[in-house]
């Protein structure tokens, strides 16, 4: 009985000792992560105001230490550049990392099939005699 109370006993301080290393704690600190969720914010608040709403749906802003991951899609290179003008404009902001890319524009038809003289005019009917 004495030698099982022992090994509970040995497993409990193995585990807190293992908790008490730093084991399972976190690469940031509280504040650092608050500050972080702070940047994150005003970077969306700021993008919400200046730019496109699908824009602003489909741009993820990560913010860790400081420094920002913009990631997704964009219409063209002058949002980009806006997007990354705000984030780089963020107090507390270190770095920027710009991960966008650029939409291609959609291929424009060779010809509208409704407006084209064929569509418009129509074909001569045969009438029976």
């Amino acid at each position: 009985m004495k030698k099982r109370a022992w090994g509970a006993t040995a497993a409990v301080a193995g585990i807190l000792a293992l908790a008490a290393s730093g084991g399972c704690r976190p690469t940031q600190t509280v504040e650092r992560q608050t500050n972080d969720s702070s940047i994150k914010a005003a970077i969306k608040t700021k993008l919400a105001a200046d730019v496109n709403l699908s824009t602003l749906t489909s741009v993820s802003v990560d913010v860790t230490n400081g420094v920002v991951t913009l990631a997704g899609p964009v219409h063209n290179e002058g949002e980009k550049t806006k997007i990354v003008g705000i984030a780089r404009a963020q107090k507390g902001v270190v770095s920027v990392n710009d991960n966008m890319q650029v939409q291609a524009a959609p291929p424009t038809p060779a010809g509208n099939l409704a407006t084209t003289p064929e569509a418009v005019t129509p074909a001569p009917v045969a009438t029976p005699k």
